[in-house]
């Protein structure tokens, strides 16, 4: 079976906060056994901080924090988000307005736009996604959709890779950037330094790094006159 490992798109974080706990390795961890064994790690990490939200970080009062989240130095988190399920924020990411962010990593300093939901995803250093991406986690496919059971599977050039589970969104480069409206998953890995145009939507496959990924509909506008409107002519004139 082919492997992914996430030191080939992401950068663990470095700042120190999660020094000691399992996220210090990230780099270390094939794609499959992470999701294995997330919940555990979190759990692990949890036990090893001594503040689950750093005083630096900024949240605004409107925002929802679950009781098992990590939030990092200078972190921002605006208006009627919602961050849950043991999700990581590293230092300096910004979530902006009317986020859902689910059993997600986002590393160091990436942003999230306004109106942005992430699900079982992990998103690398420096990342910028715009407003309006969804990356879904659950193949439509599942018998019953709210006790999934098809396991996520993604293309590979060496054959098809299965995450062993059926709950997996994104793997998310560093330095990816995006455009708005866009629809991720489920079963996406972007590597580092990729560019998603408007409109694009992407499931069960692998972009290597560098890659630019259009819509083709966004170009194919055409603009044509109308028709001069002629007044009515009065009989006899």
């Amino acid at each position: 079976m082919p492997t992914i490992r996430l030191s080939d798109y992401l950068t663990a974080p470095t700042s120190g906060m999660l020094d000691g706990t399992p996220y210090e390795h990230l780099e270390k961890s094939e794609l499959a056994d992470f999701l294995a064994l997330w919940e555990d790690r979190h759990r692990q990490a949890l036990t090893r901080l001594s503040h689950r939200i750093h005083p630096t970080a900024q949240i605004h009062p409107t925002a929802i924090i679950g009781d098992d989240v990590i939030i990092g130095p200078r972190v921002r988190v605006w208006e009627f988000s919602t961050v849950r399920a043991g999700s990581v924020l590293c230092d300096d990411v910004t979530v902006g307005f009317n986020c859902e962010v689910t059993r997600s990593f986002v590393g160091e300093r990436a942003v999230l736009g306004h109106r942005i939901g992430i699900n079982r995803t992990l998103v690398g250093t420096d990342a910028h996604l715009s407003a309006n991406l969804t990356v879904a986690a659950i193949s439509m496919w599942s018998p019953h959709m709210s006790n999934p059971e098809r396991d996520i599977v993604l293309r590979t050039s060496d054959g098809l890779y299965r995450c062993g589970t059926p709950q997996f969104g994104a793997l998310i480069g560093d330095r990816v950037q995006t455009g708005n409206s866009i629809s991720l998953g489920p079963g996406v890995a972007l590597g580092r330094d990729c560019r998603i145009a408007t409109g694009v939507t992407l499931a069960a496959r692998i972009i290597p790094d560098h890659s630019v990924i259009t819509a083709p509909h966004t170009s194919e506008v055409h603009v044509r006159r109308r028709p001069a409107h002629r007044g009515r002519t009065t009989a006899g004139a």
